[in-house]
């Protein structure tokens, strides 16, 4: 009865292909553009890149807010596809589009443009999450749908990997600061329209409270809402860890192992994780979603340690690296999808208990602000030690920065993902709980109408 049409997931997997077109290349791409291209220290697009965090810290709730008191013929959610699509494509290209200014002017550009693409990131992505509780109010079909829209990101990324620094090439023919700038219209473009395609085939069919909500009512679904703070926690140092390691691939790729020709191959092996992502209804229908969930992150930490043994002979084994390197993005897609599913009960667990739904900020600061904010730190803090080390672009690196660079590709990822493992092992003791609370939230919004 609560089985979604084909139509819908693939809807909802075009959301998160139109996100990937863009913010893959803001998380993946940019911060090497801006040391490497534009020529930005490695301390100033550190502190670029924490700074949009903090901002995050502050937009991302206030997002949440503005989605629970959004009341339109469309709903609450799918209006946003529509309102944000436009804005967020086109600071996505002014990111890429750094003119030839003096450097304080281009570090003060570098960090509006980011900063305007990171908030309107979130609030085109938090919809993104937040819909899902309204597609179906089926945990077994969230987890489906959550499967589709976790293909729809690997395939965004996929693309992105394997045709983005292609095209710089052949678009700006020697000139990467030319190359980006033409090829990454290309990708808005696509974003644009893929997220008018979910706009059009979404419904949001689950009935929800429609009255505004304020900020001490919204916070009031937190109240002893434990599955969202183990959520909460995990995911922050998930992405910390994870984008510590993408941020610094092509330094690590380039500098440590000497082979950057490998870089393509190595960000497209991101596409891996659908061997896990793709199974999770499977897995789910199996074992516990806490399982899942803690196997993925256990399943990243071990490709962290084969990452560490290719590196631990006197000279790299590639293929040593490169096996680590796809064990782990293998994994993610478990460790990476399991969150965004369980949201949507951590919502139902806050209705429950507390009689507040706030489906907006609590995807909004459990999803999107645990991705700013890891993505933040996760690509400051790499940043900041290769400064510390004495790095400098085009050429041979120092002992002490190939150290900085490793610590930022393996060490910190590895301490990240075993913390994120942690909370996790409490959470099978509220995922028992859902039948009960399925029911009887039914029961009451029977009773309502």
């Amino acid at each position: 009865m609560n089985k979604t049409s084909t139509t819908v997931r693939l809807s909802y997997a075009a959301s998160d292909v139109a996100g990937q077109m863009l913010f893959c290349w803001i998380m993946w791409y940019l911060p090497f553009y801006l040391t490497d291209t534009v020529r930005i220290s490695a301390a100033a697009v550190g502190t670029i890149l924490l700074a949009a965090r903090w901002i995050d810290a502050i937009d991302a709730p206030i997002w949440g807010l503005v989605f629970d008191r959004t009341s339109s013929r469309w709903g609450k959610s799918r209006p946003w596809f529509l309102w944000l699509c436009g804005p967020f494509a086109l600071f996505g290209v002014l990111s890429f589009l750094t003119p030839d200014l003096g450097y304080g002017a281009k570090i003060a550009y570098a960090a509006i443009t980011y900063i305007g693409c990171n908030i309107l990131y979130t609030g085109i992505n938090t919809p993104v999450t937040s819909i899902l509780s309204a597609l179906t109010p089926d945990p077994a079909e969230r987890v489906t749908l959550t499967t589709f829209r976790m293909f729809g990101s690997k395939l965004g990324v996929l693309l992105v990997n394997l045709t983005g620094l292609e095209l710089v090439r052949l678009l700006g023919g020697g000139d990467d600061r030319r190359g980006f700038m033409m090829a990454v219209p290309i990708f808005a473009v696509l974003s644009v329209g893929l997220f008018l395609f979910a706009f059009r085939n979404l419904r949001e069919t689950v009935p929800v409270e429609t009255k505004p909500m304020s900020l001490r009512g919204g916070l009031g679904a937190l109240r002893g809402n434990w599955p969202w703070f183990i959520i909460f926690t995990s995911s922050l140092f998930f992405w910390v860890g994870f984008i510590a390691r993408v941020t610094v691939a092509p330094h690590f790729f380039e500098y440590v192992l000497h082979r950057p020709d490998l870089l393509k191959l190595a960000n497209s092996l991101d596409f891996a994780s659908l061997a896990s992502a793709l199974l999770l209804p499977w897995f789910c229908r199996h074992v516990s979603k806490g399982t899942v969930w803690a196997l993925g992150l256990t399943g990243m930490a071990l490709g962290q340690f084969i990452v560490w043994l290719g590196l631990s002979g006197a000279e790299p084994s590639v293929r040593l690296v490169m096996s680590g390197w796809t064990v782990c993005f293998i994994a993610s897609g478990a460790a990476m999808a399991m969150p965004f599913s369980v949201l949507s009960e951590s919502v139902d667990y806050g209705e429950w208990k507390t009689g507040v739904r706030a489906a907006g900020l609590l995807t909004a600061v459990g999803a999107a602000f645990c991705l700013k904010a890891g993505a933040g730190l996760g690509g400051a803090i790499p940043m900041w030690l290769l400064d510390a080390s004495g790095y400098v672009p085009k050429h041979e690196q120092t002992p002490a920065a190939l150290k900085a660079i490793i610590t930022g590709v393996l060490w910190l990822p590895a301490v990240c993902f075993v913390l994120s493992l942690i909370p996790v092992l409490f959470y099978r003791r509220f995922e028992a709980m859902e039948p009960r609370i399925r029911a009887e939230l039914a029961q009451r919004r029977a009773t309502s109408t």
